[in-house]
């Protein structure tokens, strides 16, 4: 296992990077990793969930 100071190290760059990136670069980039994330029905049950959930709509609109 690496030592502590790997890890301190580690937390600094990635802080550092976090704090020279302009503001709204990084709002763009929360943005767009939130628009390619799965809708979270299909992320908690899979396809499975999706599909009792349409099947259910259909029944209630008939």
């Amino acid at each position: 296992m690496a030592n502590g100071h790997d890890l301190i190290k580690y937390m600094t760059v990635e802080f550092v990077n976090y704090i020279e990136t302009p503001k709204d670069e990084r709002k763009q980039a929360k943005a767009s990793a939130k628009a390619a994330r799965e809708h979270w029905l299909t992320r908690w049950f899979g396809w499975g969930g999706s599909s009792v959930l349409l099947w259910w709509k259909g029944r209630t609109e008939r």
